[in-house]
């Protein structure tokens, strides 16, 4: 159909789940063959769909209405829709609708599909080259974290164990901490810190680290320094 193109590849540990390439743009006309689609995978009994909207450049109210339509019925079933990769423009609209509070977004396709295979208690540690793969691609050319593991000498060995207590706290903890130890710093560079050896190298997206400042009342770098200030 002019204005969009959809494709399907089954993907994850267990090849079982669908991942949904839009590209172009969703308005009234070409979100009739979007519905068409995950409801055709619905009927398959697919309910653990990835739509990955990185080829997306609009969406307008009819085109959310799908996702928001669908969503429900899909969740009834035991699955979910994960939405991926939107652009600037596409998530500010997103979020100013709300619907942040009710379809899980992710930075990549590879943390929805994780999150998946992870959460039907799947042993990511098993797979492979492509889990391999990604994992190279994200550290940008760096050591990778096993290049970490050796025993620290005596004179880091204090350094060595702050990092250990910091690695164990959980992750909302984890952003305070960043936080205390620079207030003033960007959205981004909480997600760089959370994705070292001193913080368990976390890899998490930033859409995701902006939600959880959101969930804190961080969001903004007045309020981390307020913060900072408090402690």
């Amino acid at each position: 159909m002019q204005g969009i193109k959809l494709s399907l590849n089954r993907v994850g540990a267990h090849g079982d789940i669908t991942l949904l390439s839009i590209v172009g743009y969703i308005d009234t006309t070409t979100s009739k063959e979007l519905t068409r689609t995950i409801q055709e995978l619905i009927k398959k009994k697919h309910y653990q769909i990835v739509a990955d909207l990185g080829g997306v450049s609009y969406i307008s109210s009819a085109g959310w209405g799908v996702f928001m339509g669908e969503i429900k019925n899909i969740l009834e079933k035991g699955g979910d829709l994960k939405i991926v990769q939107m652009t600037a423009e596409v998530f500010e609209v997103f979020e100013m609708l709300e619907f942040n509070r009710i379809l899980n977004y992710y930075d990549t396709v590879e943390e929805a599909i994780d999150e998946f295979d992870i959460l039907r208690g799947i042993n990511l540690s098993e797979s492979k080259p492509l889990q391999q793969a990604v994992d190279l691609q994200g550290s940008g050319g760096d050591a990778s974290p096993a290049s970490g593991n050796a025993a620290p000498g005596r004179a880091n060995l204090r350094k060595y164990s702050i990092a250990i207590d910091t690695q164990e706290v959980p992750i909302v903890e984890k952003i305070k901490r960043i936080v205390i130890d620079n207030p003033l710093g960007s959205t981004r560079l909480i997600q760089q810190q959370l994705n070292t050896e001193e913080y368990g190298f976390n890899k998490i997206g930033w859409f995701k680290v902006r939600s959880m400042l959101k969930d804190l009342n961080l969001e903004t770098k007045e309020k981390r320094y307020r913060f900072y200030r408090s402690r």
